[in-house]
């Protein structure tokens, strides 16, 4: 019934669509989502997933495949660990029984040259395998560190104090096959794997330039995750062996 207002279907201070200010209708999208597709916002949904990914790969954890059995048990081949790049990245430095993610470039390749290109830049952020030049290792001395193999008991010693590492050792695996005795220079790192019969680490180019030592600053990030397989899923944590030789030296004592 007509109550001498006119149209009583007539939206009243609204908007032309028939709604009143201040009231949503219960189908309404938001303003900037009205008249889109999501054919047409799919696109941009996907590149936005794929910068933040970009910027996480580069900046702040980086994932790679291990390739061989050299870290064994600790890693196996074929695991997805996650390598996290902020972990050296405000003051803090390398320690000892950390694994690390790091570029063989000058130190166990010395003679390849610094890798170039379309497909390097991929690999920097993840969008490509690391390549033959990347290598993971436990930190075994820092600079300033005395390491040696062996002593009376077959240990290897760090500043003249024996290492226990049956914590991470390959069962059945001697410390090391090889003897050495090498004083890290600053900077530098003498890594190993935890598979020592099958690890061509810091041991293999004792001969080369470099003495087998890798340059800090090579360094991709400290791998701190499994991912894959689910199996496998767990964090990587400092060995509490290496906390015996904690004050013994290292950091830039050596030249």
């Amino acid at each position: 019934m007509d109550d001498g207002d006119g149209d009583s279907r007539r939206p009243v201070d609204g908007d032309a669509d028939g709604t009143t200010p201040g009231r949503t209708s219960g189908s309404a999208a938001p303003g900037w989502w009205r008249g889109r597709g999501l054919s047409r916002d799919l696109p941009l949904l996907v590149g936005v997933c794929l910068l933040a990914l970009l910027v996480v790969n580069a900046f702040v954890a980086r994932p790679f495949a291990v390739p061989s059995g050299s870290m064994e048990n600790t890693l196996k081949p074929g695991d997805r660990l996650v390598a996290d790049r902020l972990a050296y990245a405000f003051g803090d430095t390398v320690q000892r029984g950390d694994v690390v993610v790091f570029d063989g470039t000058g130190s166990f390749l010395p003679y390849a040259a610094e890798p170039s290109g379309p497909r390097h830049w991929l690999s920097e952020v993840g969008l490509a395998p690391a390549g033959d030049t990347v290598f993971v290792k436990r930190v075994i001395g820092v600079g300033g560190d005395r390491v040696t193999c062996c002593d009376s008991s077959g240990r290897i010693t760090v500043n003249g104090m024996p290492l226990d590492e049956t914590a991470y050792l390959f069962p059945g695996d001697a410390p090391s096959a090889v003897r050495f005795d090498v004083v890290v220079r600053k900077g530098e790192l003498w890594v190993m794997g935890d598979h020592r019969s099958q690890s061509r680490d810091s041991r293999e180019h004792l001969g080369e330039p470099g003495g087998g030592t890798v340059p800090e600053d090579k360094v991709i990030g400290r791998a701190d995750w499994v991912v894959f397989p689910v199996g496998r899923w767990g964090s990587l944590e400092r060995p509490a062996a290496f906390a015996s030789i904690e004050g013994t030296g290292g950091h830039g004592n050596a030249r």
